[in-house]
């Protein structure tokens, strides 16, 4: 589902990304883990089509950049990027116009908005949202597409316990609708228990990708792994 081959992304002389490969599979949930400056945010804004880059970036079989991969693609920011003067509802309503959703996605909004305490909030402006509500209202509208891909950064950054929570449940509930999710973090503990595919970048680079099954095999944990291959202990 995505695919990204030969990755490279300079700023000035700062090589950010260096030729990273990788491919998140439909009903697959990848995690991108990394120290701050790892190149995860870099490699993030690539996938979502923000920064220019060298390499190639597919979603669904299509470039990351064509209005086709757009349809099917979710994403949510580090950083929510919500309207100050359109309310909850209205942020819904624009995303159901811009994907020209059926009518059913009044009801889908509803629900999303329940589900993360949003519902009574909907006649709330964006400028008086909290940045955990902000990040709630980015959360509903990159899932009210029903993507095929969905791509999270830093998601649990502002969350409230129960929308944590929330969250977590609507990783594993996109994975057996067959979606592809792609997390980036810092935090590992963050993640504990929903990943399938973890891909370990430090210094531009991918220097670690393990699936959840390898990594039961062996007898270290994910914890002590990413220190080992981010900080030089072996």
């Amino acid at each position: 589902m995505l695919v990204v081959k030969d990755l490279t992304k300079r700023y000035d002389q700062v090589l950010a990304v260096d030729n990273i490969s990788f491919e998140v599979k439909s009903g697959e949930i990848g995690v991108l883990l990394g120290p701050n400056g790892a190149g995860k945010s870099t490699t993030i804004k690539s996938i979502a089509g923000l920064l220019k880059f060298d390499g190639t970036i597919l979603i669904n079989g299509e470039p990351n950049k064509s209005l086709n991969s757009k349809k099917v693609f979710g994403y949510v920011p580090e950083t929510a990027a919500v309207y100050e003067y359109l309310t909850v509802w209205e942020h819904m309503e624009f995303i159901a116009r811009a994907y020209r959703l059926d009518e059913s996605w009044m009801e889908n909004a509803e629900n999303l908005l329940t589900r993360f305490d949003m519902g009574d909030k909907k006649q709330m402006l964006g400028k008086e949202l909290s940045k955990g509500m902000q990040q709630k209202v980015s959360i509903c509208c990159a899932l009210l597409i029903n993507p095929k891909m969905v791509l999270f950064d830093e998601p649990m950054v502002g969350l409230d316990p129960k929308a944590i929570k929330e969250l977590k449940d609507t990783f594993l509930e996109l994975r057996e609708k067959g979606c592809a999710v792609l997390i980036s973090t810092h935090i590992i503990d963050s993640i504990e228990g929903v990943w399938d595919r973890v891909l370990v970048m430090n210094k531009g680079k991918i220097v670690l990708s393990r699936t959840r099954k390898e990594l039961e095999n062996g007898s270290e944990s994910l914890e002590k792994i990413f220190f080992a291959v981010t900080e030089g202990a072996v």
